[in-house]
């Protein structure tokens, strides 16, 4: 979308717009919405979509929830959302997105709802740090405290691991 603002002397029609962006179309649910929309055009003889307006409509309504709020708050709300194997990097981003797709805005919420789905024992060694433990209404002294542990045992992974590959068993000496 960017391009096509940055460069729109680069294409002559809407068609040419609409072309070049679904080049971009390779993977997953949009892969098979662009592989349709040709499909439609091999059989009619017609590309199905005539204008950038009828493009981001479409767009719109095949990529785009109906209601984005209420699909965010129902995940934050319900009782599956969690850290899982996700890095806190990877769990914050998500976190992130969902909480401003549900409109929250109140830090005590935002602590609440980021704490519950952390690793129990990221959030128990930030709950329990004898200093600077971050307030239950700074959501952003919990993400950082969240992302410093994470990265901590991040680094203590690496030190075993190079340290299990690097512990040499002493060779058995020969009978003499």
């Amino acid at each position: 979308m960017l391009y096509l603002h940055l460069a729109p002397e680069q294409f002559i029609c809407d068609k040419e717009k609409i072309f070049w962006t679904l080049a971009f179309f390779k993977d997953r649910r949009a892969a098979k919405w662009s592989e349709n929309l040709f499909r439609q055009e091999a059989d009619t003889g017609i590309f199905p979509i005539q204008s950038w307006t009828d493009f981001e409509q479409q767009f719109r309504s095949q990529f785009f929830p109906v209601n984005a709020e209420a699909d965010a708050i129902n995940t934050l709300e319900g009782s599956s959302y969690y850290q899982g194997n996700q890095t806190v990097d990877d769990y914050l981003d998500s976190f992130l997105i969902l909480a401003s797709d549900a409109g929250y805005i109140d830090p005590r919420t935002l602590v609440v709802k980021f704490r519950r789905g952390l690793k129990l024992n990221i959030q128990s060694q930030i709950a329990t740090m004898p200093f600077g433990q971050p307030a239950d209404t700074d959501p952003e002294a919990w993400y950082a405290a969240a992302w410093r542990i994470d990265q901590a045992r991040l680094a203590n992974e690496a030190f075993q691991s190079i340290l299990r590959l690097t512990t040499v068993t002493p060779a058995r000496s020969a009978p003499a």
